[in-house]
């Protein structure tokens, strides 16, 4: 809903728009150092964000594997332990899916910059790529992290001081690159916060897929306890006893 506000008040030149584009020119002209500007606004270069995201995937795939194979003390079937590879497929799907939603909503849009990027060979800046690209890259690189197996440890252990860092940390980097990009009159401030409208619904995207695909969801199949075999056993199916009679009917 946001995120259709904001792109009704850029498309249509709506008084926010006018606000937006003086708060982005206030803070172009700022004392806000323009060396740490450059490095916050360079966190969100594709070259930068997506090596970061292919060590987590790969990390958490490893992790992922090594743990199913070994297996959950929880015992799930064959498919559930095999899915340890959805999430962080799902990572990638969703950072590539930020220029898919975007460059479209650029051309279609066709936004100018602010002053510094005028006579620039693009023309259309709402929303931020570079903003997009951090807050999905590092994001969804924080929750293969938090729902992995090192993150379940973390919570079982107590450490939430460990969770609330790495949480903390990707909120930090992601406005720091807000601030670089409008600082450094690469974008207005609505295209920022405008991408983090998307990013947030890939973010949501990656949670529910992983959510009810991934592993550990086994839609309520559980491998029978009393045999070897592998075999499931639907919830609240009756398991017989030593005398042939269910043992729920016993008295």
């Amino acid at each position: 809903m946001l995120f259709a506000v904001l792109t009704w008040q850029v498309a249509g030149h709506g008084p926010l728009r006018t606000l937006d584009e003086r708060l982005g020119r206030t803070v172009a002209g700022s004392g806000f150092p323009s060396s740490a500007a450059h490095f916050l606004a360079d966190l969100g270069n594709t070259a930068v964000a997506l090596p970061v995201l292919l060590l987590v995937m790969v990390w958490a795939g490893w992790r992922g594997g090594q743990g199913w194979r070994r297996g959950s003390r929880e015992a799930v079937d064959d498919e559930v332990r095999g899915r340890w590879w959805l999430p962080p497929l799902a990572a990638g799907a969703a950072l590539a899916a930020v220029p898919a939603l975007v460059v479209p909503l650029k051309l279609w849009l066709a936004r100018p910059g602010p002053p510094r990027m005028a006579g620039g060979a693009h023309d259309g800046f709402y929303p931020s790529g570079h903003a997009a690209t951090a807050a999905v890259a590092y994001g969804v690189a924080a929750l293969l992290v938090l729902r992995g197996p090192a993150g379940r440890e973390e919570h079982r252990r107590g450490r939430g001081a460990a969770v609330a860092v790495l949480v903390a940390g990707v909120i930090v980097a992601e406005l720091g690159v807000g601030v670089g990009l409008v600082r450094c009159g690469y974008h207005w401030p609505l295209d920022v916060l405008g991408s983090w409208c998307l990013a947030g619904v890939l973010l949501a995207a990656w949670c529910a897929v992983c959510g009810r695909w991934g592993p550990g969801t086994g839609g309520g199949r559980r491998a029978d306890p009393g045999t070897g075999s592998g075999r499931t056993a639907e919830r609240g199916a009756a398991v017989p006893g030593d005398d042939g009679r269910p043992a729920r009917c016993r008295t």
